[in-house]
């Protein structure tokens, strides 16, 4: 057997770069950010008010004033009313300060409170005196104008975009997400919503992969099922159009193990036996297409581990993401388990801020597919742990 990191090492070497384009901000969703975004004016760009209230002068504005209203300025307005003594302007959230306006009084410190009122008051009486500046975003504060906004490498999610469209952008330049195939196979494999036949079980792993690429930033091209036929896998295969294959079921040394008769022949795929439980049996290499091809076991448990350990790093950096890994954090177990001796093993787990425990109790078999359902983490304990004990500590791998 290779170890995990021998297996991991070689993939990530033989990982390639994708070339960049530019996206617009509604299709950037998850996608690596390939430059740097700098702000094209300042943020806010103008002093605007902060509540909804009346833009003062402080020093007309001690408690009791009364003040007369002479202005009404409303969001997205250019108005700028000139304010003279004991004068006021009501004012809307957003809405730009009037130059001669130092401070603002929000609804609720006027006699008039927060009653909604179409046209502006004629007068207002003050019951709280503002601080000089009260209420007011300035120009700039947030960032001046040519700061970065969100630095090259960042995933995009909803509040980076939010932030590349505040800078003043509306399309970005993005590593472009790997393509994936999926391709389960087995004869035994149906469809979920059909009744399973003698040694007939539903087709799962296709669902599970093709979810947890999308789940990785990478896009799905297509997703099949193959019998144990190793025309039909050659026929499917050609029909690809992907950077990346993964493929489940057939990479073992069954006599019917179908992937491992087609893609074993290629010259850039090798099969291996990983130190790992569950998911020794593996296979990686790049077809003489150029494309890469992950060959997983087929029982449900070994498609996640191997996903997760193998595949996802590899897509991550495919997608030109800085962090690869999953978070992983420590804690205590609570249950004893047994290891596989000389194996990396990866076990579904549920977890809480202090301790950790298998999702099941049957054990880390590769065939406990509910234990995915049930599970909220992976636990990765070393090769030369051969029983976790109640009160050990243990590496959890966040999903």
């Amino acid at each position: 057997m290779i170890t995990v990191a021998e297996h991991r090492a070689r993939i990530l070497d033989a990982v390639p770069s994708l070339p960049s384009e530019r996206r617009s901000l509604a299709d950037a969703l998850g996608c690596v950010l390939a430059e740097d975004i700098r702000s094209r004016w300042p943020i806010p760009l103008f002093d605007n008010s902060g509540m909804d209230g009346y833009a003062v002068r402080r020093g007309d504005a001690a408690a009791g004033a009364a003040l007369r209203v002479i202005a009404d300025v409303a969001a997205g307005s250019a108005d700028d009313p000139a304010l003279g003594r004991r004068e006021a302007a009501r004012i809307m959230t957003g809405a730009a300060m009037p130059t001669d306006a130092d401070a603002i009084v929000p609804l609720e410190d006027t006699d008039l409170g927060v009653a909604i009122r179409e046209t502006a008051p004629a007068q207002i009486t003050i019951l709280r005196q503002p601080d000089t500046g009260a209420h007011i975003r300035r120009q700039g504060e947030d960032a001046p104008a040519g700061a970065l906004a969100v630095p090259s490498g960042t995933t995009l999610g909803a509040w980076q975009l939010s932030a590349i469209a505040s800078a003043g952008y509306d399309e970005v330049l993005v590593h472009r997400p790997p393509r994936v195939a999926v391709i389960s196979t087995g004869s035994e494999l149906v469809a979920p919503s059909t009744t399973p036949l003698r040694g007939q079980i539903p087709e799962s792993n296709s669902v599970l992969l093709a979810a947890a690429v999308r789940a990785s930033g990478a896009s799905v091209t297509s997703v099949s099922t193959v019998a144990d036929d190793p025309a039909l896998l050659r026929r499917a295969l050609d029909e690809i159009d992907a950077d990346v294959i993964v493929l489940s079921g057939g990479a073992s040394v069954g006599a019917f193990d179908v992937v491992k008769a087609v893609l074993g022949g290629e010259r850039g795929v090798k099969f291996d036996n990983v130190a790992i439980q569950p998911g020794k049996p593996q296979g990686f290499g790049m077809c003489e297409s150029g494309m890469l091809a992950f060959c997983l076991p087929g029982n449900p448990v070994s498609v996640a581990a191997s996903f997760e350990m193998f595949v996802r790093p590899a897509l991550r950096t495919m997608a030109g993401a800085g962090i690869i890994d999953r978070h992983h954090v420590k804690r205590i177990a609570a249950a004893a388990w047994r290891c596989p001796p000389g194996r990396v093993q990866v076990l579904p787990v549920i977890f809480d801020d202090e301790t950790v425990q298998p999702a099941t109790s049957g054990g880390s078999g590769s065939h406990l597919v509910t234990s995915l359902a049930a599970a909220s983490a992976l636990a990765i304990v070393p090769a030369d742990v051969e029983h976790v004990n109640v009160g050990d500590e243990v590496t959890v791998m966040l999903l």
